[in-house]
């Protein structure tokens, strides 16, 4: 069972970085929006979160595995806290902000530290769930990985989709700088109960203290292992859909549906227990369908949530169709991540983690991006309204083409995975 004390604070801790997380949904994006109505310009606040995947994924990887992974953990907890307290103190300075503009942006200098703080939180975020992804197995059973990733998926779906957004929402409509704050009190918690994590963290030493030569047993590794690299693969094309869908979600529940920042956290939040309940199915899911099956299911429903959405009539509707994703996606994750934990060795897992996490992480802000260019050069050829919905069908598209053609690829090297065993 994955019941011990350790596993309890390393998921209590991770409950309350998501659920700052959470709050960074709304925060980030909505204040954009505050500055700004240009498509492009709100995509940039969240490509300042996910570039840094693009960027510093492989040296991750290659920190993770020379240093003590809690310490790492830890150190990028506090510099988070650090950021958000910069971003809080910024915003309070700068109130109240000059209206919106429909191009550029009303206050270009807070636009631009507001960016640098995003870019801050997102370079710790990649050091520190590199980190984190390489801990659990030290923490628990190789044979509980399912349970206990679905069961830290669930605590973080809690924090990050379900009380942090409709937390955000809140603090945002109250006060500006509030969410910022709140942020920065959320990672100095999540500080201290790393601190008290008590457990063998350090990977064995690299016979060869060379970046390159380090960095390069990784890729191999990732080279010569044909399923994990179709994981990557998949994994990276699915992000890149799915955050074109999260950003254009933002002006499409303003413009279209009407919503307010306190109804949008509060659609987020009830679309959650969608992945609360992926997972605490996921495990049974994968132990009765097999999880290659699993994952080829969950591929192909997410692509039929991105259809639906320019169909949903109203909030709830789309609270729906959003939860419905959030659990197939949830077994996804399953399926992916305890696969990558049981099958490398811990001294190579920061690095090939890294390394899959580029392919996986640094498709996001391509997709993000894809997403604020695909309204923009739309808006000359049809209406604002239906310029909004374009994102939702290229991703729609894209993943019913993505699990095409790799549906009988993931279930084959699944099978060939058993029978080696």
């Amino acid at each position: 069972m994955v019941r011990n004390p350790q596993f309890s604070r390393f998921i209590l801790a991770s409950g309350v970085t998501n659920l700052a997380d959470g709050i960074a949904v709304v925060v980030w994006a909505w204040v954009a929006t505050m500055l700004t109505r240009d498509p492009f310009l709100v995509a940039l606040m969240p490509v300042a979160l996910r570039l840094p995947w693009f960027l510093f994924a492989l040296p991750a990887g290659i920190v993770t595995d020379r240093v003590n992974r809690k310490t790492l953990i830890l150190t990028m907890d506090i510099l988070r806290a650090a950021a958000f307290g910069v971003a809080a103190i910024l915003v309070y300075v700068s109130l109240p902000f000059d209206p919106p503009t429909d191009e550029g942006t009303a206050m270009p200098g807070l636009f631009a530290a507001l960016m640098t703080c995003a870019l801050v939180v997102g370079t710790a975020e990649v050091f520190r769930d590199n980190a984190a992804q390489t801990v659990l197995p030290a923490l628990v059973p190789h044979t509980d990985l399912e349970k206990a990733n679905g069961r830290l998926w669930s605590v973080e779906l809690v924090g990050n989709t379900l009380l942090g957004p409709a937390a955000g929402a809140f603090l945002i409509a109250a006060l500006v700088w509030l969410p910022f704050a709140t942020n920065t009190a959320a990672f100095a918690i999540a500080a201290l109960l790393i601190v008290g994590l008590k457990g063998q963290f350090s990977a064995a030493a690299p016979k060869i203290r060379n970046w390159r030569a380090e960095l390069g047993e990784g890729l191999a590794y990732l080279r010569d292992a044909p399923l994990l690299r179709l994981l990557a693969v998949v994994t990276g094309l699915w992000n890149l859909f799915d955050q074109m869908v999260v950003i254009a979600l933002v002006l499409y529940v303003q413009e279209v549906l009407g919503l307010g920042a306190q109804a949008y956290g509060l659609m987020l939040s009830a679309a959650a227990f969608g992945g609360i309940a992926g997972g605490f199915c996921a495990d049974a899911i994968v132990r009765k369908l097999g999880p290659g099956r699993a994952a080829q299911y969950a591929q192909f429903a997410s692509a039929l949530t991105f259809a639906a959405i320019p169909f949903a009539p109203n909030a709830v509707t789309l609270a729906v169709i959003l939860a419905t994703f959030e659990f197939v996606g949830l077994t996804w994750n399953t399926v992916s991540v305890s696969y990558r934990q049981r099958t490398i060795p811990n001294a190579l897992l920061g690095r090939v983690n890294s390394v899959y996490r580029l392919l996986a992480w640094g498709m996001m802000p391509i997709g993000l991006l894809l997403s604020g260019a695909l309204v923009s050069a739309s808006e000359s050829i049809v209406t604002r309204e239906t310029a909004l919905t374009i994102p939702f069908i290229v991703a729609a598209i894209g993943v019913i083409a993505l699990s095409a053609l790799t549906w009988k690829p993931l279930g084959e090297g699944f099978r060939d995975r058993a029978s080696t065993k």
